[in-house]
C-alpha cells in the first residue's frame, strides 16, 4: 500500500512541475495590457502585438526569469501602461494612496456627522 501512495505522490509532483510554468505564463498574460487592443489583456487579444508579447514572455520563462523580472523588462521597453497593476513608485504613489485617503476622510466625515446628530 505504501508503494502505491509513493507512486501517487511522485506523479502528483511531476504533474505540478509541468503545470507551474504554464500557470505562471497565463497569470503574466492576464496582467499585461495589449497596446493595440484598448482594454484587452494579452491573454484575450489575438493581435500581432499580443502574439509577439506571448513569445517574449515564453522565452523569458525558458531563460528562468521570474515574474517580476519579466514585468520589469516589459515596463522598461513599453512603459508602465503595459501592466494592469503598475508597481508603486514616486510618480504614481498618489494613484495608489488616493482611494485609501478618500476612504479615511469619508469615515471621519461620517463619524463627525453621527457625533453631531442629537440623540433621540
Amino acid at each position: 500500500m505504501r508503494i502505491i501512495i509513493v507512486i501517487f505522490y511522485f506523479f502528483l509532483y511531476l504533474n505540478n512541475l509541468n503545470a507551474t510554468p504554464m500557470a505562471d505564463q497565463e497569470i503574466i498574460f492576464k496582467n499585461l495590457r495589449c497596446l493595440v487592443c484598448q482594454g484587452q489583456s494579452v491573454a484575450d487579444s489575438n493581435s500581432d502585438f499580443a502574439q509577439t508579447i506571448k513569445l517574449v514572455v515564453r522565452d523569458q520563462i525558458k531563460e528562468g526569469k521570474t515574474e517580476k523580472e519579466i514585468y520589469k523588462f516589459l515596463i522598461e521597453k513599453y512603459g508602465e501602461w503595459i501592466v494592469y497593476k503598475p508597481p508603486l513608485n514616486k510618480s504614481n504613489s498618489v494613484l495608489w494612496l488616493f482611494p485609501y485617503l478618500i476612504f479615511i476622510i469619508g469615515g471621519i466625515m461620517i463619524f463627525l456627522l453621527l457625533k453631531k446628530r442629537p440623540n433621540r
